[in-house]
């Protein structure tokens, strides 16, 4: 027997689009990405794209991590569910941050936290938080997540834009009083995704003295943190004094070791935020793996992994920085992260015109086979991202030769 089922399209939830959901597709900037590099490469069989678009690690992760995953996933005692966590996991985090950041006295029973990655994290903080009508203050540019299900929890999201004179932090003092008011969440992401700028210990004194000020929490994502270059040290927002006092921490292994599809981070900080992060998560899942756990602990315990990885984004990122300059970027070496962030040229000598930076964008995949990711949210600017794929220095040389010689073609107006 067949039933209609027309009345679906009108029980959709306003929060993705109501009756309107499926309809009315918007075509995002990272579908005419993809969309882009399928025509170049068709219209170009012979000449291989060159992706500096990756958001994520090159590599795979250390094989002392794979090997613990093996053993433990072979282990009758890890099948079972993680609810919130175990004790491993917690211990390994809370040693990690005294050994990498210098916070000291995180207690992991209450709090730290392990979550399946940062991205659900960041999904469920606002559940614990954000009634109809409250605010979210977020970056601009930013990672999305946290404003996204801001709005699903009825409240708003105000933007900071992040500019280039003020070195890509918020101006926190900009915000107006009556925004304060119903603000509960301060979203902030350092090293940052997709500017690559880094926070300092003063920016973060200023924030902890806002947040009491205001009566807002801090929700600081620092994925990229411990992959910084040159004299830059690992910075954690928990080792202001003051810190945890109004805030958490997101930790993820996805971009420090290499461990993108393994799903694992955690959040520390205040006691009490971690524990309505708890409290929202065993609602929602109920724990990662045991065995990713253990292997997860055990690369926690070799914080030596990130800093050789950190080495190669470095050099990656000052090849790349020297051949854009030579094709008129003003690029400039960031000190985190494996983004790098410049603004967008404005046209071709005797070409095309850009509008957007996602226009270039388009071009640039289209004309020469490089695809990158457009941010036009605070000017137009485009992010590379030194996770493309090769194996060797030799290898890295040759594929930054080859941008160079492509990119070298035209004369960019900027």
């Amino acid at each position: 027997m067949s039933i209609t089922t027309a009345y679906i399209q009108q029980l959709f939830a306003d929060r993705i689009g109501g009756a309107e959901f499926g309809i009315k597709e918007e075509i995002y900037k990272f579908e005419k990405i993809k969309r882009a590099k399928r025509a170049a490469m068709k219209a170009n069989p012979s000449i291989p794209l060159i992706d500096l678009g990756v958001g994520e690690p090159d590599a795979m992760a250390d094989a002392g991590v794979v090997q613990k995953l093996a053993e433990e996933a072979a282990k009758k005692e890890n099948r079972f569910y993680a609810d919130n966590g175990i004790a491993e996991f917690k211990e390994a985090a809370a040693s990690y941050m005294k050994n990498v950041f210098g916070v000291d006295g995180l207690n992991p029973e209450t709090e730290v936290n392990h979550s399946i990655g940062s991205k659900p994290a960041l999904a469920m903080l606002p559940t614990a938080f954000i009634n109809p009508g409250d605010i979210t203050l977020m970056p601009s540019p930013n990672y999305p997540i946290l404003g996204t299900h801001t709005k699903y929890n009825g409240g708003e999201v105000v933007t900071l834009p992040l500019t280039e004179e003020n070195g890509f932090l918020p101006d926190l003092e900009a915000v107006p009083a009556d925004i304060l008011k119903k603000t509960k969440l301060l979203y902030l992401n350092y090293p940052n995704n997709p500017t690559g700028a880094v926070a300092t210990p003063e920016f973060f004194e200023k924030v902890v003295h806002f947040a009491k000020k205001h009566e807002i929490i801090v929700v600081h994502d620092a994925a990229y943190a411990a992959l910084v270059f040159d004299d830059e040290k690992p910075l954690s927002f928990l080792s202001i004094p003051g810190a945890k006092d109004v805030g958490i921490e997101l930790h993820s292994l996805s971009k420090s070791f290499n461990m993108t599809g393994w799903r694992i981070g955690f959040v520390a900080g205040n006691e009490k935020i971690v524990k309505a992060f708890a409290t929202v998560k065993d609602n929602n899942d109920s724990g990662q793996f045991m065995a990713i756990q253990k292997a997860a602990a055990y690369a926690l315990q070799h914080p030596e992994i990130t800093k050789k990885t950190a080495e190669k984004y470095s050099r990656r990122h000052e090849m790349l920085v020297n051949a854009l300059k030579e094709c008129g970027f003003q690029a400039k070496k960031p000190k985190g992260s494996f983004f790098l962030y410049t603004k967008a040229p404005k046209a071709v000598e005797n070409g095309p015109v850009f509008q957007t930076a996602e226009d270039f964008s388009q071009y640039l995949i289209l004309e020469h086979l490089i695809s990158t990711v457009p941010w036009d949210d605070a000017g137009p600017y485009i992010r590379f991202s030194v996770t493309f794929q090769a194996d060797s220095i030799e290898e890295e040389k040759c594929v930054i030769e080859e941008i160079k010689a492509r990119l070298g073609k035209n004369k960019f107006i900027f």
